[in-house]
């Protein structure tokens, strides 16, 4: 059975919050991809559309849109998500995650694409200081 942290932004505030999702309500992003809209019923924003954005699992090892599969996989990177060179024209081979989701991943990314009303009011977190 899954369990994820959900990090939910908000583009329009630059706000983010956090949630844990389970069971049920975590099964509805099995199989999906980074890209994918789900409804955000799952976190508790019903009426709204979120668009996964990507994710890491346990280890910290980050979910990339370029590599298919929800399986880990070593890849030769210049740069973007799971490194970040030093030096101009440095290279480097990185073990990153698939961009599906599955069992493995803890932490999942995702913003509000669409839907009416403030996410704040609807997640409760009323005038509370936003996590980062």
């Amino acid at each position: 059975m899954a369990d994820f942290k959900v990090v939910v932004s908000d583009p329009e505030t630059g706000a983010s919050y956090q949630r844990d999702v389970e069971g049920q309500d975590a099964n509805r992003f099995l199989g999906r991809e980074i890209g994918d809209e789900v409804d955000g019923s799952a976190v508790g924003l019903s009426g709204f559309t979120l668009e996964i954005t990507g994710g890491s699992d346990a280890t910290g090892r980050p979910m990339r849109a370029d590599v298919a599969g929800p399986n880990l996989k070593k890849v030769l990177l210049e740069g973007g998500v799971g490194y970040k060179p030093s030096r101009e024209g440095e290279r480097k081979r990185v073990t990153v995650r698939g961009r599906e989701i599955s069992d493995e991943i803890a932490q999942l990314n995702v913003k509000v694409v669409e839907g009416d009303g403030d996410v704040a009011a609807a997640l409760g977190e009323g005038d509370e200081e936003a996590d980062e």
